[in-house]
């Protein structure tokens, strides 16, 4: 298979995986800047600016539940937390979903080239099967029927768990998010700085793991910094996850040309 067929209801079609993964780190990369330049604008605003902004329009929809500066940083910081950890979620599911599709379409075609209606077909009912499955059931199914592990699984649940606690538990941990060490452990990748080249000024590093741990009854807290690693995690699970199908897209196609 080049590598390449996407649900058209019609018609088989080719679908490229470089190009699903470019895509996919695209976006990443777009709310990965949105980040950065939301953090830049929260720590330049001026408490003169909100109020002048406020009172603008000279009139408020419920001038009564008015929330001053201090009120709306905190307010505003809650809300970043939220967005960008469910977005992230988004985002890994997202990836899992495109990454399964395509290795359905691999298995069902044996890797050619050519998606007939039969093996499309195929495809698609599989993958109507794991859009809808649990995250956990997504990485047993990967792991099963294609022997893909993904590195980054506990660091993906453990983010779905915070989305939870900050969603539905008003940001406290609890006893079913705890493992058997009253712990619910993040481990976020994080780059460690190995040399600078003087004459370029070139920074050599690597991606290591950096661990945040959260307590039965710990409100959950993660710094500017940490919410950045946070996409930087997913990036890394995304690259590990689509580097794992092209190879077993490669791996199918040399076991039929054999």
């Amino acid at each position: 298979m080049a590598e390449n067929s996407a649900p058209n209801g019609g018609q088989p079609q080719q679908v490229n995986l470089q190009q699903i993964a470019q895509q996919f780190m695209a976006g990443l990369q777009r709310h990965f800047d949105m980040l950065a330049f939301n953090m830049a604008a929260r720590a330049s605003v001026q408490e003169s600016s909100y109020n002048e902004r406020v009172n603008a329009p000279r009139v408020m929809p419920a001038a009564q539940h008015h929330q001053n500066f201090e009120q709306m940083q905190a307010y505003a910081r809650d809300l970043l937390v939220r967005q960008v950890v469910g977005d992230s979620m988004n985002l890994a599911v997202t990836g899992l979903n495109n990454a399964h599709f395509f290795l359905a379409l691999v298995k069902a075609t044996k890797a050619n080239s050519e998606v007939s209606q039969e093996a499309q077909q195929a495809a698609q009912a599989s993958q109507k099967a794991f859009v809808p499955a649990a995250l956990d059931l997504k990485f047993n199914k990967l792991e099963e029927d294609y022997g893909i592990m993904c590195e980054l699984e506990d660091s993906i649940v453990s983010l779905g768990f915070l989305m939870q606690i900050l969603l539905q538990q008003g940001g406290v941990v609890k006893e079913a998010q705890v493992d058997e060490n009253g712990e619910l452990v993040l481990e976020l990748k994080a780059v460690k700085l190995l040399s600078r080249e003087s004459e370029s000024g070139k920074v050599q590093g690597k991606l290591v793991d950096q661990r945040k741990v959260f307590k039965e009854g710990d409100v959950v807290s993660l710094t500017d910094l940490e919410l950045q690693l946070v996409l930087v995690t997913i990036a890394s699970f995304a690259d590990g996850l689509f580097k794992s199908v092209s190879h077993y897209a490669k791996s199918v196609k040399d076991a039929n040309e054999s």
